[in-house]
């Protein structure tokens, strides 16, 4: 990923807010340029009107289109469940292996694993970066930990895809802004194709996923003050709680913020079963237990100490209420850093700062 600076996003046919995650993300995030984002169904539009970031980038036909406005590469914008290839993108990444146009795909199935893929790259001399791919010399987690004066703060979440990236990022620039020094750990594709290093930690061994969150956490810790990791999924969703559990202990946080989306009372990917989503004291419970398992008894314990929420789904003028509401619910800070914008993010900072030197 190293040196490219113009990127097309494949998002064919799902350039939309509920299926376009990695897309989002990297629009809102990327340190490189996106030049277009390839959905012949959305064709001639602004990628914005479709998923409200990336105003000015065009929603193109094809992969040519993309290479003409100066694309690198073509990283696949979706992460649909079960992360299989969708069949609508496979003509899409012939093409652009074809044409020698590297391609990033944060899915679980592996693009080259298609013969008639790998044949298109063969032909085209092009590369493929699997963003999931985990290293092969990955240890069992639980017996490092980082530089002493290293503050480390953990995303958890009430429910899988409630925003953990975002707000880690936005909590990253705000201690930013404080003059701190503060580094973003990315555990899953997207963020790794924002931050252009990282490990995917849902697409390693079970045994492993600490020792890889240690890893990266020790490293981080080597060149900022504040460790901002990237959450996975939830303690409660029975699909993800494993990888979350995993990552909890290998980053074995000081603290935590956990993130809430207000819109979501039943587990994603639930709704047929109906599983709640636990209330925000509880889930706070549920994590600092949680988290207690790896502090051996001379540590502080590990707190939750902010609340980031996602209103992306409640109309503006019930905001301020709803982070009042949360407040008042926990008894700690609450806010949405993308909603309210810089001065909700610098209140979640200004949270963490203040748990430090407490």
């Amino acid at each position: 990923m190293t040196g490219v600076r113009r990127v097309a996003i494949l998002a064919e046919g799902q350039l939309a807010p509920r299926t376009a995650k990695t897309a989002i993300g990297v629009l809102r995030y990327a340190p490189y340029e996106v030049v277009a984002v390839v959905d012949s169904t959305r064709a001639g539009t602004d990628a914005a009107s479709h998923v409200g970031v990336g105003k000015g980038v065009p929603v193109v036909a094809t992969v040519d289109e993309a290479l003409a406005l100066g694309a690198e590469a073509l990283l696949v914008g979706t992460a649909a469940p079960g992360g299989r290839i969708a069949d609508a993108f496979r003509p899409h990444l012939g093409r652009a292996l074809e044409r020698g146009l590297g391609v990033w795909s944060g899915l679980h199935e592996r693009v080259l694993s298609d013969p008639l893929l790998a044949a298109a790259a063969r032909r085209g001399g092009a590369t493929v970066r699997e963003l999931r791919d985990p290293p092969a010399d990955l240890a069992i987690g639980g017996h490092r930990r980082p530089r002493p004066g290293a503050r480390v703060v953990l995303t958890v979440g009430t429910d899988a895809a409630v925003g953990k990236m975002t707000v880690a990022l936005e909590l990253v620039a705000a201690l930013e802004r404080m003059r701190e020094r503060a580094v973003f750990v990315p555990t899953g594709q997207t963020g790794i194709a924002i931050a252009g290093w990282g490990i995917s930690v849902d697409a390693v061994v079970a045994d492993f996923i600490a020792g890889a969150a240690e890893r990266m956490v020790c490293d981080a810790a080597e060149r900022a003050d504040w460790v901002v990791v990237e959450g996975q999924g939830s303690l409660a969703h029975p699909g993800f709680s494993g990888v979350t559990l995993g990552l909890l202990h290998g980053a074995s946080p000081d603290m935590m913020v956990l993130v809430h989306d207000t819109s979501r009372a039943v587990l994603k990917g639930f709704e047929g079963e109906g599983l709640p989503v636990r209330a925000l004291d509880e889930a706070i419970r549920m994590y600092e237990d949680a988290a207690a398992w790896r502090h051996p008894p001379d540590r502080p314990r590990a707190r939750v100490v902010a609340v980031a929420l996602n209103t992306s789904g409640l109309p503006a003028e019930a905001v301020p209420g709803a982070l009042r509401d949360a407040a008042a619910r926990t008894g700690i800070v609450a806010g949405d850093p993308i909603r309210e914008g810089a001065p909700g993010a610098d209140r979640l900072a200004r949270a963490l700062v203040g748990a430090a030197v407490a």
